[in-house]
């Protein structure tokens, strides 16, 4: 056992000193691998942060455990052939429909409606076009887990008797309040004044969007300003484990409103936010399956070239590999060494591409905004296969180093 470990720890010395002996070449060796692991790593850093991302701007928009039933609201790809069959066949939500569920749907934690349209607002010569507004039902604040920066949200009296209040998004404070305090500002929406009660916590933008640019008013009064009828009706689930039981039960309620019976399709589209997150993880999944084999491929060129460098080694250490052998090394001693050897230039490559990837996601952290995940998964699967290659790229050289004769390999000092 002794002499065994005794063996591999005389190997790996040899080895090091061989690395240390020729720095440069070594470098240059292994570049391939170093831009290798660090291109496997950072690829997978910004997969696992654009789904993180998402996640988070989508439980910001609509909050967690909730889902949405509204005339069309398909997630996912669909043909033409069925969207325009779901757009002949599906039907408004209506108010009358909402309170409906608001009333029967037992399992629903919290129910509330929405109306969404775009208006331009001018005021005092300032203009900002297509604002988001939105008509919400009081109960909306907790659905979607909105937080305000100062201020209120509106109660259930004030939409229902139509109050001409509003809560304003950043991005509407920063344009027409930028010196003053909005509270109990005056807000014209399509010319009608409205007294500002909040200002909405900046939640950033999505994929380039502000989510800032909203403004949002009583459904009431939206229903009155644009002249629409169409709802969406959003509910909250007490929890994520019951949340399929939650949507199930607001689906048979709104089909019975409707008269829905046996075989009869849904007349309405439902979307809660696991199934946002499920296609999301389909989609950067679908990206790994395709961009992490083609950046695969730069450590496999690394392997050829160590592979390459290994065939050098051999023929410089000719007459090494003969007194070793003359001393009575065996092939299998003479083929591990060799491999040790290869295994550890990529492992040292793997590991200098690993502090690259680091330094490179915080750099693109910054720049970008986007915070970028590095998960044991990636870093394994990089090194793990950087030293794989490392154990392939050695074996032929170590074959020719242990079928070297001896005696030639002597003479060739």
């Amino acid at each position: 056992m002794k002499k065994v470990i005794s063996f591999y720890y005389d190997a790996f010395r040899i080895a090091l000193d061989s690395i240390v002996a020729h720095k440069l070449r070594a470098f240059l060796t292994l570049i391939g691998i170093i831009i290798g692991v660090a291109a496997v790593v950072v690829v997978g850093a910004s997969i696992e942060g654009l789904q993180t991302y998402v996640t988070q701007r989508i439980s910001k928009m609509l909050g967690t455990n909730s889902f949405m039933i509204t005339r069309m609201a398909n997630v996912g790809r669909i043909s033409d052939e069925e969207f325009e069959r779901k757009s002949r066949r599906n039907k408004e939500v209506t108010w009358e429909e909402y309170e409906y569920l608001r009333d029967n749907c037992k399992m629903c934690a919290l129910l509330g409606a929405q109306m969404g349209a775009s208006s331009d607002i001018n005021q005092d010569g300032i203009e900002m076009p297509a604002v988001r507004t939105l008509g919400l039902t009081a109960g909306m604040v907790d659905i979607e887990e909105k937080t305000l920066e100062s201020g209120r949200f509106f109660s259930d009296a004030e939409v229902e008797r139509t109050a001409r209040f509003c809560i304003i998004g950043t991005d509407i404070k920063d344009k027409f309040f930028q010196n003053t305090n909005p509270l109990g500002k005056t807000l014209k929406i399509i010319g009608i004044p409205l007294e500002i009660i909040g200002i909405e916590e900046k939640k950033g933008s999505f994929f380039g969007d502000s989510m800032d640019r909203t403004v949002y008013i009583p459904i009431t009064l939206h229903k009155q300003i644009f002249n629409r009828n169409g709802i969406g009706v959003r509910g909250k689930a007490l929890n994520s484990s019951s949340m399929d039981e939650t949507i199930e039960n607001a689906r048979l309620t709104l089909r019975n409103k409707r008269q829905l019976i046996g075989s009869e399709e849904d007349t309405f589209s439902i979307v809660n936010t696991d199934e946002i997150n499920s296609q999301m993880s389909q989609f950067t999944g679908a990206i790994a399956a395709v961009v992490i084999p083609i950046t695969l491929i730069i450590l496999v060129v690394g392997g050829i070239v160590v592979m390459n460098i290994m065939l050098v080694s051999v023929t410089e250490r000719t007459f090494e590999v003969g007194l070793r052998k003359a001393l009575g090394a065996t092939r299998k001693q003479i083929i591990l060494q060799f491999l040790i050897e290869s295994t550890l230039l990529c492992v040292i490559g793997g590991i200098c591409g690993l502090i690259l990837a680091i330094f490179a996601t915080q750099l693109l952290t910054y720049i970008l905004e986007i915070t970028m995940t590095i998960t044991l998964f990636y870093m394994l699967i990089s090194v793990g296969i950087s030293s794989l290659i490392g154990v392939v790229a050695g074996l032929y050289p170590a074959w020719k180093a242990a079928i070297l004769d001896p005696i030639v390999a002597l003479t060739k000092n």
